[in-house]
């Protein structure tokens, strides 16, 4: 047995030097791309370049009974992957080769380091779409993306990455590889192992590679902006665009009038295309296979809405800087949150029908507290997906806490969720109890006991 004192040492004869950093190359890294200035706390950081080096790091850590903390692209709002010191970080980065796309099957196998956007772009210079797309694309991680069931912008038409993913292979905590890197769709050979490992954040084994679905390339790009001051049109507009619009209906992004005023008045470098004094702003995209028909499909759909009186108002977007421009609105999520101060994110999920009211009670609750300060809210509400980003004047524990049950309880008895797309991590363990049953928590748990009996996967996420 390796003592976890001979830890690094070991990983230094099995690995290059450079695939082993501490002391100040260690502290030169950080957690988060929002937290650069902080040091990376950890016993050391590797570099595996291979399955088979991820392996030999595990059993490693597994026998001497070290935590082991993974790092993608480090844009995880739940506290994923922060450390206290005494853990090695398994950073997949130098995994990040996209093998040749197979375009008769419409797939592609990528190691879990690769960006998002490189699969984007493989993607389309073989002429077909990697759907999942939202604003961390430059530097998100497909390991991190897939580990966390990450949604986005595009879940109305494509699904989640569950549904984006067709093979797996990922190692287990004592360095067992398994592996499923098939191109097939339909496979009922006995349990779907894959699924293990999707959405549960690392805690039950570390993804290496995936085959991804692709689709074909649509040939036009159309979207509108509409204000509603009532949320009932939201629900209205919804079914009417889908109905009307069908397989070529791909977003529809609800926002609040906090977030539009925050993303269309400066320093937000953004005009606002509508006026700000509505209650609602729903941007709709479309995407098909003819630009000048689609076109004229939406702006007939808008327009029999807006005499129906489901619309107050509407914009449409003619050209790609008018594309860009709506969709930078939505997507410039930063803009807004330069303006606030000791901002909390959150990614609730509530049935749709639900969300007007839920969301108006939150919103009175929040203003109510003295140390308020702003609240952006808006979402993909075509999926019940719902943000806030709660800004204060002050912080401790005490607030965080208070903040959260404002958002969280209202949840359980509504069939709604803490996370849509996030994860749990550590800063939303201790809420999960309002949306999942005891019964529910502690058959995670067995499973987490089972797969990683020594529980030295991203230890303390979730469960345990």
């Amino acid at each position: 047995m390796i003592s976890e004192n001979n830890l690094v040492a070991t990983f230094k004869e099995v690995l290059e030097e450079n695939q082993v950093l501490t002391g100040e190359k260690l502290s030169d890294r950080y957690h988060h791309i929002w937290k650069m200035s902080e040091p990376l706390k950890g016993k050391c950081l590797v570099l595996p370049k291979s399955t088979q080096e991820v392996s030999k790091i595990l059993a490693l850590c597994n026998d001497s009974k070290t935590p082991v903390i993974m790092h993608g692209g480090l844009t995880n709002l739940v506290g994923g992957t922060e450390s206290e010191g005494h853990e090695v970080i398994l950073s997949l980065e130098k995994m990040n080769t996209i093998s040749p796309v197979d375009r008769s099957s419409r797939t592609v196998t990528v190691e879990a380091g690769c960006i998002l956007e490189s699969v984007h772009q493989a993607a389309l210079e073989a002429d077909l779409l990697f759907p999942l797309n939202f604003g961390a694309k430059g530097s998100a991680q497909l390991g991190g993306i897939i580990s966390t069931n990450a949604g986005g912008l595009r879940v109305l038409r494509y699904g989640m990455t569950r549904q984006l993913v067709i093979g797996l292979e990922a190692v287990l905590a004592d360095g067992t590889i398994i592996s499923s890197l098939k191109t097939i769709v339909k496979d009922n050979s006995g349990y779907d192992l894959k699924q293990l490992f999707i959405g549960s954040e690392g805690t039950l084994g570390v993804i290496t590679k995936a085959v991804l679905k692709l689709v074909e390339v649509p040939q036009s790009r159309c979207s509108a902006m509409v204000a509603i001051d009532e949320y009932s049109n939201v629900v209205s507009l919804l079914k009417h665009v889908d109905r009307s619009l069908s397989a070529l209906l791909t977003g529809y992004e609800l926002m609040w009038n906090n977030y539009y005023i925050s993303a269309t008045s400066p320093p937000a470098l953004n005009k606002a295309p509508l006026p700000q004094d509505s209650k609602y702003y729903v941007l709709i995209e479309v995407m098909g296979q003819d630009q000048d028909t689609d076109s004229t499909k939406l702006e007939d759909t808008i327009q029999d809405a807006f005499e129906s009186g489901l619309v107050k108002d509407a914009v449409f977007a003619h050209t790609q800087s008018d594309l860009d421009w709506f969709w930078s609105i939505r997507e410039d999520v930063h803009a807004g949150v330069s303006q606030l101060s000791n901002d909390q994110h959150f990614d609730i999920s509530l049935p749709i029908p639900a969300i007007g009211h839920v969301v108006d009670d939150i919103l009175d609750q929040l203003q109510s507290l003295p140390y308020f300060q702003g609240v952006m809210t808006f979402g993909h509400v075509a999926d019940g997906n719902i943000h806030f980003i709660v800004g204060k004047t002050e912080q401790s524990q005490e607030i965080i806490h208070q903040i959260n049950e404002i958002i969280y309880s209202p949840l359980k008895v509504n069939g709604g969720s803490i996370s849509a797309e996030h994860g749990i991590g550590l800063h939303k363990k201790a809420y999960l109890h309002h949306c999942r049953s005891e019964a529910e928590i502690k058959l995670m748990e067995t499973m987490k006991k089972a797969i990683d009996p020594n529980g030295i996967l991203n230890p303390k996420r979730i469960v345990g």
